[in-house]
């Protein structure tokens, strides 16, 4: 095969597009800017070993990686520390609540920043319809929700 056929950078891009990464503040809880800088030395470290490797034909991975350090970077960076309240009187940031429907079902969700958010868990963002339903109501408050009412029986600076 000729020369002229072969890709001279066969190892993978030397930069990938960036991240999109939101305008503004990043709110983060503690354990969310604990979380996001535990992120940031695990990738670095994964960049480093990538970099040590024997065969660096793809590049590739190394790539990736640096995208994501920069994402990271421009996270904390731009990362705001909101200490919730410790004995909160409403729904806000940082804080967990409990809420009851009406059938009597109980469920807890706690307000965290973007890169912490983990619906699974009960982690979701101010953002959320649910949370911004739920923003500013303080115990006993309702709100409309998917047809019912959720009314708040419990606020806590604790995660759920």
């Amino acid at each position: 095969m000729s020369r002229a056929f072969v890709r001279e950078d066969a190892g993978g891009p030397e930069r990938l597009p960036d991240r999109p990464v939101p305008p503004g503040p990043n709110r983060v809880t503690p354990s969310g800017l604990a979380q996001l800088r535990a992120r940031h030395a695990a990738r670095t470290a994964d960049l480093a070993a990538l970099r040590a490797r024997e065969d660096r034909t793809d590049r590739s991975p190394e790539a990736a990686a640096e995208r994501d350090l920069r994402y990271l970077d421009a996270r904390l960076a731009a990362a705001l520390l909101v200490e919730p309240p410790a004995a909160p009187e409403e729904v806000a940031f940082g804080v967990t609540i409990t809420v009851e429907d009406d059938a009597g079902r109980r469920r807890a969700w706690r307000l965290v920043g973007d890169d912490e958010a983990d619906p699974a868990k009960g982690w979701i963002t101010p953002a959320a319809p649910l949370a911004r339903a739920l923003m500013g109501l303080r115990l006993g408050e309702e709100a409309e929700w998917r047809g019912g009412s959720l009314r708040v029986v419990g606020l806590s600076a604790e995660g759920p």
